[in-house]
């Protein structure tokens, strides 16, 4: 008998149908992978599981009992624990007190914080998911807020335990970590979702994939039958070919990067003394786990953080107390890490977002002072058919769009002007195959026509395939940036935990300078 079953689940909001009969089966000690594009449903499936949303049609079963619809406290007493793919955390509370929020009664006289920390830091070390218990989460990356997120299902004991996207933060040894751990649980009959876009993960840790798209279900394969390739067509319903990098020159220097140093609002560094030269046609990835200072580099090179130390030249000329209007202005494109909270403005249409960084430019204004709508919508409709967003039009709203179309209106916001550098941020985070092949081809034509830019990102995978030199940060030091073709995944893992990387005959060369040192340089 199955742990849970989806009987012909049908969800529709308005005239879409986001779930159209779908019938799926988990059993015990079981972990399906749910595969599908941004916008396939994967995610309403889960929230009508959870109880957030009421399926229009259908009925979900676990352990043969119905379960009541819409009732999120009836999903986790029947043992239902999900990490959800935006976060669900409450700013103003520290980690333990979002861990620890629901789980005891109303009518205790005091929380007991003892025994819920020592269960916490217990979990902690099984899972390989560091994090500060007493830590603020409005002062958490997006990183170390999935982290916690994880932490929060584990800890109410889930018997089928949704994860979307858990390993986006990890290192590689921590995922596999993960993966050891959930073998062991599903070992003990715990069953789990698992929602990845990274298709290797789903090949490595699923028992069976079921491929959803557009809202229905297009075929179910056990894992040791599937292949890569076989499962982006699915998912895509044509071929998806990644584009490869090629090979070019370096250009001039674009972006100099000197002695940049900053601290927090507690005066605790976050960056130590950074050195970094960006040439034309060159991508510069940087590897880390979420944390350890990608947050505090991308806002000072993005103008939102002024108070550092050191110096920034773009085409040797110095940027001083330069915010965001100018650095756009001078020719800096920025892709930020959470489309949603920094990247779009989800109440506003999409030909307001676009302009939203060159409002006073001549094409869409007058006298830099009133706005030109019908240029600004035409120039709108021209971004929105060059850039492939799937949207009702310019004067949709944009929180109505996937994750992967707002991706795309952020590329073109950023990318149209043709910025001399740009600062890629997690740009493909919780995208699909085909909304990643599409950022990567976007990234490689502006390489192409000689931008400098920097990759930050939490998938090595992304970043071999993309760099031309990788380095690595870790607790606000960056190592040297060295060719992507001289590094491993398990030698960046390793740096990533802050562990040194023993030299092997063939780049004992290259890895004789890898220390993470303050006084160290990046400018090779």
């Amino acid at each position: 008998m199955s742990t849970l079953s989806f009987n012909q689940i049908t969800k529709r909001f308005g005239s879409l149908t986001a779930n159209d009969s779908i019938t799926l089966s988990l059993g015990d000690s079981e972990i399906m992978a749910l595969l599908g594009e941004n916008g396939a449903g994967k995610t309403t499936l889960m929230n009508i599981l959870f109880g957030h949303y009421v399926a229009d049609e259908g009925s979900i079963e676990i352990d043969g009992q119905m379960l009541p619809p819409g009732s999120t406290e009836a999903a986790i007493k029947a043992g239902v624990g999900m990490v959800h793919q935006h976060f669900t955390l409450a700013d103003n509370l520290t980690v333990i007190e979002n861990i620890v929020l629901g789980t005891e009664s109303l009518w205790n006289w005091r929380q007991d914080m003892t025994a819920a920390r020592r269960k916490l830091v217990d979990m902690s070390e099984a899972y390989s998911l560091v994090i500060n218990p007493d830590a603020l989460v409005a002062d958490l990356s997006v990183g170390e807020r999935q982290r916690v997120e994880i932490m929060k299902a584990l800890y109410r004991d889930a018997r089928i335990l949704i994860l979307d996207e858990p390993t986006a933060v990890l290192t590689p040894q921590e995922t596999e970590n993960l993966f050891i751990t959930l073998r062991s649980l599903t070992d003990k009959g715990l069953s789990v979702i698992f929602i990845s876009h990274k298709l290797h993960e789903i090949l490595a840790i699923s028992d069976h994939v079921a491929v959803l798209r557009r809202g229905k279900i297009v075929g179910t394969i056990q894992t040791v039958d599937a292949d890569r390739n076989g499962l982006a067509e699915m998912m895509v319903g044509k071929a998806v070919i990644r584009p490869q990098l090629e090979s070019m020159e370096p250009g001039a220097p674009i972006l100099t990067i000197s002695g940049l140093s900053a601290t927090s609002h507690d005066k605790l560094p976050l960056l130590k003394s950074i050195d970094l030269i960006i040439h034309a046609h060159e991508i510069i990835g940087i590897a880390g786990v979420a944390g350890n200072g990608q947050v505090a580099l991308a806002d000072v090179l993005s103008g939102l953080n002024q108070q550092y130390s050191g110096a920034l030249e773009l085409h040797n000329e110095t940027l001083t107390d330069a915010g965001p209007s100018e650095f756009v202005a001078r020719g800096i494109g920025r892709i930020p890490e959470d489309r949603h909270a920094r990247g779009m403005i989800g109440d506003m249409d999409i030909w307001e977002n676009l302009i939203s960084e060159d409002l006073r430019s001549k094409q869409v204004s007058r006298w830099k002072t009133i706005i030109n709508k019908k240029v600004a919508i035409d120039r709108a409709e021209r971004l929105i058919d060059s850039y492939d967003v799937r949207c009702k039009g310019p004067l949709a709203q944009t929180k109505l769009l996937s994750g992967g179309n707002i991706q795309k209106l952020i590329l073109a916001r950023a990318l149209s002007p043709k910025p001399d550098f740009i600062l890629a941020n997690q740009p493909v985070r919780g995208l699909d195959e085909g909304a990643i092949a599409y950022v990567h081809e976007q990234l490689f034509a502006a390489r192409k026509r000689g931008a400098a830019i920097l990759l930050i990102s939490e998938d090595l995978d992304e970043l071999l395939s993309l760099c031309d030199r990788i380095a690595v940060i870790y607790q606000g030091e960056l190592s040297p940036a060295l060719p992507a073709s001289s590094r491993t995944v398990t030698e960046l893992g390793l740096m990533m935990a802050g562990q040194a990387v023993q030299p092997t005959p063939k780049n004992e060369e290259l890895y004789s300078s890898v220390k993470f040192s303050a006084g160290g340089t990046n400018a090779n």
